[in-house]
C-alpha cells in the first residue's frame, strides 16, 4: 500500500506525463475493439435493408449500381427502363412489383417517384400532413425535413440536372404534404413523390394554357378544325396547383415511361424462384438480382480493407508499445538523482522496482477503466453512431 501511495503522488504530480501515458495505451487498445463494434453494427444495418428487399429488377448492367440506387438512392444512376418492366411482373402473378424512379435531386436530396405500395412494403408511417394525393405533392422524410426547416404546406423546388437545360424542361416546384416519421434508414434522406410528378419532372408530361382558347395570334403556329398548334412561347406551368392540375397530360403509352427499377416482392419462395427463371434467357434485357447476396460482396471487399487496416494498428500499437518502454526508460534514467535519495534513506532495489510496478499499474488500471467505458458506450450507442454517420 505505501508504494502504491507513493506511486499515487508520483502519478499525480506529473499529470501530464500520466495523462499522456494513459491516452496512449487507451487509444491503442479502445480504437481496434471500437471499430470492430462500429463495423459489426453498420454490417447489420446495411445488410438489413437489403434482407428485407426480396428481389430488384432493372436493365442489365452493374448489379451494384442498380442496387445501391434502388435501396440507398445512391448517385450512380443505372441504365433506365419502362414501367413495362412493372407491368411483366404483374402479369405473371408471382411478386407485387414497386416501380422507382429515383434520378433527381431536390437541394440536394434524392427524389423518389414511386407507388403506395413503397411506403407499405418499408413500413414508413406519416408522422405530419397526409400521404400523397395529387400530381405535385411530395412526401419528405424525417431528415430532410429537419435539415431543410421545412413543414408542411411548404414548397420545394426540384434542382436542375445541369445549370444550362437545352431541353427546355423548368424545375417543378412541389408541394410538401406531409412528412415521414423517423425510420433510421436511407428513406429519411429522400423526398418522395408519385410516378407521374416524376415524369413532370423529366418533362415528360406538362401543363399549359388552353390551347384551343388562345386568342393571342403570337401563341398559335396552326389551327385546323381538330387540332391546334401551339408556338414555343406557350407558357408553361411550373408548379402543379388545384387549378392548374386538370391542365397537366402525357402523350404516348405510359408503359414507356422510364423508371430506374422494380423491386419485386414474391408471394412465397416459390413464386420467387419461378419469377427469377423468366430472366435467365440470353436474349433478356433486363436483369433480376438479389440485393443481399450483392451487398455480401461488397462487404467482403470491404472487410478484406479491414485486415489491411488491422495490419496497419498493429504495426501502430507495436510502435506505440516500443514508445512506451523508451519513456519509461528515459524516465528512469532522469530520475538517478530521486532514487539515490532513496537509497540514502534506506530503500532497497526491490521497494524502487515495486514503486516503477505501482506506477505501470496505475496507468494500466486507468487506461483499462477507460478502455472499458469506452467499449461499453460503443456497444450501447453503436446504432446511433452508424445512423449519424452514415444515415444522419
Amino acid at each position: 500500500m505505501d508504494s502504491l501511495y507513493i506511486a499515487w503522488r508520483y502519478v499525480c504530480y506529473y499529470r501530464f506525463k500520466s495523462a499522456t501515458l494513459v491516452a496512449c495505451v487507451t487509444l491503442i487498445v479502445s480504437l481496434p475493439l471500437a471499430l470492430e463494434v462500429l463495423l459489426d453494427a453498420s454490417e447489420r444495418q446495411f445488410t438489413a435493408r437489403a434482407r428485407q428487399t426480396p428481389l430488384v429488377i432493372g436493365a442489365k448492367g452493374s448489379a451494384l449500381d442498380l442496387v445501391m440506387n434502388t435501396l440507398y438512392f445512391d448517385d450512380e444512376i443505372p441504365e433506365m427502363i419502362s414501367m413495362a418492366a412493372a407491368e411483366k411482373v404483374t402479369d405473371s402473378d408471382l411478386a407485387l412489383p414497386i416501380p422507382i424512379s429515383a434520378r433527381f435531386k431536390a437541394r440536394g436530396n434524392p427524389i423518389v417517384g414511386t407507388t403506395l405500395d413503397y411506403f407499405e412494403f418499408r413500413g414508413l408511417r406519416i408522422g405530419q400532413g397526409r400521404m400523397l394525393a395529387m400530381l405535385g405533392d411530395c412526401v419528405l422524410g424525417a431528415t430532410v425535413a429537419d435539415n431543410l426547416g421545412l413543414k408542411t404546406g411548404d414548397s420545394l423546388v426540384q434542382s436542375p440536372e445541369s445549370l444550362f437545360d437545352l431541353a427546355g424542361v423548368y424545375p417543378l416546384k412541389m408541394k410538401v404534404v406531409g412528412i415521414l416519421e423517423k425510420a433510421f434508414t436511407p428513406d429519411d434522406l429522400a423526398v418522395f413523390v408519385d410516378l407521374k410528378t416524376d415524369w413532370v419532372i423529366q418533362g415528360l408530361g406538362h401543363g399549359h394554357q388552353d390551347v384551343t382558347r388562345l386568342q393571342d395570334p403570337t401563341l398559335v403556329l396552326k389551327r385546323t378544325e381538330t387540332n391546334v398548334a401551339a408556338t414555343t412561347k406557350l407558357y408553361h406551368y411550373t408548379e402543379i396547383t388545384v387549378d392548374t392540375v386538370d391542365t397537366f397530360h402525357f402523350h404516348g403509352d405510359l408503359n414507356r415511361y422510364p423508371i430506374t427499377a422494380v423491386i419485386a416482392v414474391p408471394y412465397d419462395a416459390k413464386s420467387g424462384t419461378r419469377l427469377r427463371g423468366r430472366y435467365l434467357a440470353s436474349d433478356e434485357s433486363q436483369q433480376i438480382i438479389v440485393p443481399e447476396a450483392v451487398i455480401d460482396g461488397l462487404l467482403q471487399n470491404i472487410f478484406r480493407i479491414k485486415k489491411v487496416l488491422d495490419a496497419v494498428i498493429g504495426v501502430v500499437a507495436l510502435a506505440t508499445v516500443l514508445a512506451l518502454i523508451l519513456v519509461f526508460v528515459l524516465s528512469l534514467r532522469l530520475r538517478q538523482q530521486e532514487m539515490r535519495t532513496m537509497f540514502k534513506i534506506g530503500c532497497q532495489g526491490l521497494m524502487i522496482t515495486r514503486l516503477m510496478a505501482a506506477e505501470i499499474l496505475l496507468i494500466a488500471v486507468s487506461s483499462g477503466a477507460l478502455c472499458l467505458i469506452i467499449a461499453i458506450t460503443t456497444r450501447v450507442y453503436a446504432a446511433d453512431l452508424v445512423r449519424f454517420l452514415f444515415i444522419r
